[in-house]
């Protein structure tokens, strides 16, 4: 793979923590904007498509759990507006923050994010085709969405889950600056042979 066309195969492969996430300097060498803004989102796709983003953001009514994506338990529905049914809405259980001695993770505005912004199940270029599209992202701009990676505290939560949950990879800090980088390099999709490995 050339430099211009696409991160080369040995920048994906260099050895590293796996709750690393490089910095967006770490692309620069990448000539091309477009093939930059593509390995720009593969990075970024790797909080994204972590446990802790992927359990909110499913397909059916049910939230998931833990790192292999269990179905919640106790079992809960997502109900009409993403935070549960009447009398067992999300906020039920999940407070404004972690509950540590009863091992409930929390943060503001706890809820599953809306069907069509579906996540789990689906490839990163899948992923990255909906993040950019406002009728499935939340009626976000892209600039809004550079905020919300930012500063949102339901998506911070993701560094801080609290018990013994596996963080997102890296920090909001480092996912907001390659979400940033991403925008500004054009916005970019993977196609699917450039998908990562998982």
């Amino acid at each position: 793979m050339s430099e211009s066309a696409a991160p080369s195969a040995s920048s994906r492969e260099l050895p590293r923590p796996a709750d690393d996430l490089r910095a967006p300097e770490t692309f620069d060498a990448i000539a091309d904007p477009s093939a930059r803004s593509v390995a720009l989102f593969i990075e970024a796709s790797r909080v994204i498509t972590s446990p802790r983003c992927l359990n909110c953001h499913p397909a059916d009514d049910s939230p998931r759990q833990g790192d292999d994506h269990v179905m919640h338990d106790p079992p809960v529905s997502r109900g009409p507006a993403d935070q549960g049914v009447t009398a067992l809405e999300c906020t039920s259980c999940h407070q404004d923050k972690n509950g540590e001695l009863a091992r409930i993770p929390g943060a503001p505005k706890w809820h599953l994010a809306p069907k069509a912004m579906a996540w789990l199940g689906k490839t990163v270029p899948e992923i990255c085709e909906q993040v950019k599209d406002p009728a499935r992202n939340g009626g976000r701009s892209l600039a809004k969405l550079v905020d919300h990676a930012e500063h949102d505290e339901l998506v911070a939560w993701g560094w801080h889950p609290g018990a013994d949950r596996k963080p997102a990879p890296g920090d909001q800090e480092r996912f907001g600056a390659l979400v940033a980088a991403w925008v500004k390099t054009g916005a970019q999709c993977p196609t699917k042979t450039e998908e990562p490995p998982r």
